[in-house]
């Protein structure tokens, strides 16, 4: 964490600088005759690069006149050279932004607006996302690569040894809290409905969550609450509806139904907890799915709970391709047929979902029964789709980091009993606003 800290102040400084050097061009252009070269970035693991090269060279194969040249990394050595690239002006000419860092990039000027090309050359009505990309002005910043979006995971074999029903698209929040008092468990099988129960030896917990997209900004959405508002540059913490949202986590804590910040230090990875089958249910997004079914958990997926008043939340990060604001102009040209191919071509939407990284872009494809195949896990996969009706961001803006790391930090006191609900509400909300101040007052 702190490693990643360190590399999101420098990331900061990196940016910032990239605002005040003018006149600096992206990749010097090495066209040969007609020939375009495309210079791509992109994160990856093994599976993921192998298969782009792949999809890139066919890409190559129908666009004789574009040869695509790649800088790509494992995440955390990408984003780290990306942010030094643009700093230096010499970032590719289009990028894979992870889906939390597009609003930021848009933000600090490093990235191109494509309205024009989103609203004239992009079928609405044939992708999945697009919209998540569109800023409160209207403007189009990416289009997606690939889609993830959360829902609740549970495991089977937990749930049918406590007796307990799965959970249903008809559930709340309250009905999951009750099914989590069956579901955990002490050192001597009691469970949390038990006058004997011991919550000082938990050895199974009903419900985890953590972090951002898996966290406590859902449920607080759910409320009716949130943390900013739709222009992304004001705090929304302090209102009635994050209160009661806040004392119903609190209250799941305090009963150990759900593992404190201490409790998941003890799996050494958050993740841990629910693959270990420690952890009977679990906020997560698409891309666990390859974990799990590496780790042979018998699980599957339900719809997010509603809130009191009904409302129902769903994070949803889409990973997009963005082109650089410096690209030359047939760089950028270049650069929307290698979007165009990547959301149109079955071929390459097919091959991609092979790797098992994210929800189709192509709703055809991710109707298609080669996505929706009941016969790997999770059985449910139609979840994630239907999911997309109802999810929405998690207020990414150029700040994100630092004002989550706001929210987070002070929730972790909050849950480990260090101050009450009022004063973390009071607090969140003024660090949180100094947060979007400091940088925003000064654009």
């Amino acid at each position: 964490m702190k490693k990643k800290r360190f590399l999101s102040v420098l990331g900061l400084i990196g940016l910032a600088a990239a605002l005040l050097i003018s006149g600096c061009s992206s990749q010097s252009s090495t066209q040969q005759g007609d020939k375009v070269e495309l210079y791509m970035g992109y994160s990856s693991d093994p599976p993921t690069k192998k298969k782009m090269e792949e999809i890139i060279a066919k890409f190559e194969q129908s666009h004789p006149h574009i040869k695509i040249k790649t800088m790509t990394a494992p995440y955390d050595d990408f984003y780290q050279k990306l942010t030094t690239q643009i700093a230096a002006g010499n970032a590719p000419d289009l990028w894979q932004s992870d889906g939390t860092k597009v609003f930021g990039y848009a933000q600090r000027g490093a990235i191109l607006d494509i309205t024009d090309y989103v609203t004239k050359e992009i079928s609405k009505d044939e992708l999945n996302g697009l919209e998540f990309n569109k800023d409160s002005e209207g403007k189009y910043w990416g289009v997606p690569q690939g889609i993830q979006v959360g829902a609740l995971f549970y495991n089977k074999d937990l749930f049918d040894k406590a007796g307990v029903p799965y959970p249903t698209a008809d559930w709340t929040w309250d009905d999951l809290k009750a099914a989590s008092v069956k579901l955990t468990l002490d050192a001597n099988g009691k469970n949390a409905d038990d006058p004997a129960f011991d919550k000082k030896s938990v050895k199974q917990y009903g419900f985890a969550f953590f972090g951002s997209s898996r966290g406590a900004f859902n449920i607080l959405k759910a409320y009716g609450g949130g943390v900013l508002d739709p222009t992304l540059t004001k705090s929304i913490i302090n209102s009635p509806e994050n209160k009661k949202a806040v004392e119903w986590m609190v209250d799941g804590m305090q009963r150990k139904l759900f593992p404190n910040p201490a409790d998941l230090k003890a799996f050494q990875s958050n993740f841990k907890a629910f693959l270990s089958g420690a952890v009977a249910m679990q906020i997560d997004i698409y891309a666990a799915t390859t974990s799990m079914n590496g780790a042979g958990l018998n699980y599957d997926v339900a719809p997010m709970p509603k809130g009191p008043d009904g409302k129902r939340f769903a994070p949803v990060i889409a990973n997009s391709w963005v082109i650089n604001k410096k690209a030359e102009e047939e760089k950028v040209k270049a650069a929307k047929e290698w979007i165009t191919y990547w959301t149109t071509s079955d071929e390459a939407q097919k091959e991609w979902t092979e790797v098992g990284e994210a929800i189709p872009v192509k709703k055809s494809v991710a109707n298609s029964e080669m996505f929706l195949n009941p016969a790997t896990k999770p059985e449910n996969k139609k979840v994630f789709l239907d999911t997309l009706e109802f999810a929405g961001t998690i207020d990414t803006n150029a700040v994100f980091t630092e004002w989550v790391k706001v929210f987070t930090d002070n929730l972790a006191e909050l849950f480990m009993d260090k101050y009450g609900t009022d004063e973390f509400i009071t607090k969140t909300d003024q660090g949180i606003q100094k947060v979007l101040d400091d940088f925003f007052k000064k654009q």
